[in-house]
């Protein structure tokens, strides 16, 4: 412990020697880290944004439906369906960490306004229980669903948009019963609704729960929509309900085998924080390694004179690996500062995004540094610019005493 605080000891006063070099590899590791961490943070609150998105506008944390629903419900929807009320929802309702349950009936049919006529996919829900699960489903126009048993009804704005309806008109809901055969119902449009996928918002409508049980001619529901108090305990959420529920009745599905596109959005982006590390890292080792193979040269008669005297060429490759990992800390450090400094006065102002694929509006980009992101950033300035200290050391380490000691003769 000594030795290691004497080498970093030495290395501080031999960086201390030539300031202005030791201030340009310094900086070049910081603003490598800045670069990192902004990237970086941009791309977590992207994140961020998509999944609570995707969890408060279409699959809450969590979802109970019958074992395979989600493989062959698609054709039978009613062969899947949960009771209305069971001890089963008290249990759910019990569990830690538990905010909201909201039963779903989803069905699918024609909506018809005039002479048009479009296909639609629809959820029943229950506006009281639905309401903390949909917080960013956001009512563009009109109202929000007000009662279980209403006639009323609110669409996807690019639905309404697609029937030429507004809040106050009255359209035809026409879909096949459970029983197989045709039912209908006249319903007015409450509002039109607006979440954040397109694909979604082009095709969904959202109606009271018993409204649609009348509909559909059931009883129940399709699923049970859970929201906790928090996004972290989701995968405890799971456990916890894969062993109070009996399996052969039910299944626990997490949203995170239900949000596909945010997935796929994942793996991308994390592959594109992947190369922007390593062209950050690439940067900072060949940096840093000039630097130190300047050093070295410059100080060979030094070198060399120490290696005559007694210096093992271990401790003298040492010190030089010590200098290089002290450079990447100190701009590690002075990096992390900068970027959380910068992130915060970004996020102030706001990054203006224009529409992603997918989506129907732009939004205002902030930057969320994550403890691990700078854990990340911190491990990568000094664990580069050791990487880098080896080879100059290395051949510090290597010289042959007497042509070091003719170096400037």
């Amino acid at each position: 412990m000594n030795s290691l605080i004497a080498d970093f000891r030495l290395a501080s006063r031999n960086l201390r020697r030539n300031t202005q070099r030791t201030l340009v590899a310094t900086l070049t590791v910081a603003f490598g880290i800045v670069a990192f961490l902004l990237a970086g943070g941009f791309i977590a609150w992207i994140f961020e944004q998509m999944r609570e998105s995707a969890i408060h506008s279409q699959f809450g944390h969590v979802q109970i439906v019958r074992p395979h629903f989600f493989e062959k419900g698609i054709a039978d929807p009613y062969a899947f369906l949960l009771p209305e009320k069971s001890a089963e929802q008290s249990l759910v309702e019990r569990m830690p960490g538990f905010r909201s349950l909201a039963p779903r009936l989803a069905f699918s049919g024609l909506i018809s306004h005039g002479e048009t006529t479009i296909a639609f996919i629809g959820d029943g829900v229950d506006p009281a229980n639905e309401k903390p699960v949909s917080s960013q489903v956001n009512i563009m126009s009109g109202r929000d669903l007000e009662t279980a048993d209403e006639a009323a009804v609110i669409l996807g704005e690019g639905l309404a948009r697609s029937m030429g309806v507004a809040p106050g008109d009255d359209v035809v809901l026409l879909a096949t019963a459970a029983s197989g055969s045709p039912s209908a119902i006249e319903v007015k449009v409450a509002g039109t609704f607006a979440t954040t996928t397109k694909e979604y918002d082009d095709s969904a409508l959202r109606l009271p729960i018993q409204t649609a049980r009348k509909l559909m001619k059931v009883k129940g529901a399709t699923s049970w929509v859970v929201l906790l108090d928090e996004t972290e305990r989701t995968a405890e959420a799971s456990r916890y309900l894969s062993e109070k529920l009996p399996g052969d009745k039910f299944e626990i599905v997490p949203w995170t085998a239900l949000a596909d596109f945010y997935n796929k959005t994942v793996v991308l982006f994390s592959r594109q924080v992947s190369v922007v590390k390593f062209i950050i890292g690439l940067i900072i080792v060949l940096t840093i390694s000039n630097t130190q193979m300047m050093s070295v040269l410059e100080r060979t008669t030094e070198i060399g004179t120490s290696l005559a005297i007694g210096v093992r060429r271990r401790a003298l490759m040492r010190m030089f690996v010590a200098e290089g990992a002290l450079i990447g800390a100190v701009g590690g450090v002075l990096g992390l500062l900068l970027g959380f400094v910068l992130a915060q006065a970004i996020s102030a102002i706001g990054i203006p995004m224009p529409p992603p694929p997918g989506m129907a509006r732009g939004f205002l980009g902030e930057i969320r540094i994550l403890p691990q992101l700078a854990a990340d950033a911190l491990v990568l300035a000094v664990f580069t610019t050791f990487a880098a200290s080896l080879l100059p050391a290395w051949k510090a380490s290597r010289m042959i005493i007497v042509d070091a000691l003719r170096r400037n003769q």
